[in-house]
């Protein structure tokens, strides 16, 4: 079985300018971000890869736990993307994903088991899996018991 996603862009002058994408539910403006020059409206493509490698990472992180009948109370998580400029290349180099799980009963064979998921969804995501060899991904996660 294979999936087909479609995107439509349409782009509104040079460099500088703005354009749209649109794609199931996703539609949005889209520029250069102002760092590296650009007028900064909407998102962009490095924002646009952070967030896909992040959906993707937290989607498969919840269903592995819930998969190994881990009860979370709560799953949140901030990533960062790192890109170098040298010499006027941009490379994107590095996603950060620090997921914060935090579970409702406290039981070290649950924590062990959740921080091994929390490493292992990332070699599981899609994404990262397309990404792999040309940006650098690690996971920082921070297991916690509800009070």
């Amino acid at each position: 079985m294979k999936h087909q996603f479609v995107l439509d862009a349409n782009w509104y002058g040079g460099r500088n300018s703005e354009g749209t994408i649109e794609s199931g539910n996703l539609k949005t403006a889209i520029s250069i971000p102002q760092p590296m020059g650009g007028p900064g409206t909407g998102t962009n493509p490095d924002e646009m890869l952070l967030g896909a490698a992040a959906t993707c990472y937290i989607i498969t992180l919840a269903a592995m736990l819930e998969r190994s009948s881990i009860t979370v109370a709560q799953l949140t998580m901030k990533s960062e993307g790192i890109v170098d400029v040298t010499n006027n290349i941009f490379t994107y180099e590095q996603i950060i994903h620090r997921p914060e799980i935090v579970l409702h009963t406290e039981s070290a064979d649950q924590v062990e088991k959740a921080t091994v998921l929390a490493h292992k969804a990332e070699q599981s995501c899609m994404i990262s899996r397309a990404i792999a060899g040309n940006v650098t991904i690690t996971t920082q996660p921070l297991i916690s018991i509800a009070d």
